[in-house]
């Protein structure tokens, strides 16, 4: 993103671009308070970053005044996030398929999900509170690459957002990774715990969210 990646100005982008990410679209005043910088500042780097194909921006309509302009970032901008060797991942996904049939992929999809469900067991407290197992959940996820976080939902429920998919395109190319990870978040949590798919990314929206609250 434009200088040497350890200037302060592609320091700043880069907070841009993680914050677009997190939260979304968002407008130049908004960006410039979480960053402590002018609003002035932050529209000149996002101009540089609309150069780049990084951001772009819709107008909104505003309660006083011009319409507002609320940035997000592009398609383009995917390549700055990890992405679990994506052509790779996709390669092996259809080489699996194609020697092995669907069978096959259930097979390799029930291994990963048997890997993931021991390790993930390992790491997060059978006895603790849903609160921290989700906690630790995203912890574990966050390492992952997909910038994983916990947002309280209601008493005792909790949105939990993972604002990345590292492995998006191989989700693309076999959707049973998609369900075989709301599968994962159902063990590792435990019985008597209700999780739900909110949003997914796979279908075209910005993250993928999921309700996670005791089971009635």
């Amino acid at each position: 993103m434009g200088q040497s990646s350890g200037s302060p100005e592609s320091r700043t982008r880069r907070a841009i671009v993680k914050l677009l990410k997190m939260e979304g679209p968002s407008d130049a005043a908004a960006l410039a308070k979480r960053l402590d910088v002018t609003a002035m500042a932050v529209r000149q780097h996002l101009y540089v970053l609309q150069e780049e194909k990084l951001v772009m921006a819709e107008e909104r309509p505003s309660p006083v005044g011009r319409p507002s302009k609320f940035w997000q970032l592009t398609r383009d901008a995917e390549r700055l996030f990890p992405d679990a060797y994506a052509e790779l991942s996709v390669t092996l996904i259809d080489s699996v398929r194609d020697a092995f049939g669907v069978e096959g992929i259930a097979r390799l999809l029930d291994a990963r999900l048997a890997r993931q469900r021991a390790d993930y067991s390992a790491r997060i407290s059978e006895s603790a509170p849903l609160g921290k197992k989700v906690r630790q959940l995203a912890a574990i996820r966050t390492q992952e690459g997909y910038m994983a976080e916990v947002v309280p939902d209601g008493r005792n429920a909790f949105l939990f957002v993972e604002n990345h998919c590292p492995i998006c395109a191989a989700a693309t190319a076999c959707q049973g990774l998609c369900a075989t990870e709301l599968d994962l978040f159902r063990a590792v949590l435990g019985r008597g715990v209700k999780v739900d798919r909110a949003e997914h990314i796979v279908a075209g929206d910005r993250r993928c969210a999921y309700r996670i609250s005791p089971a009635a």
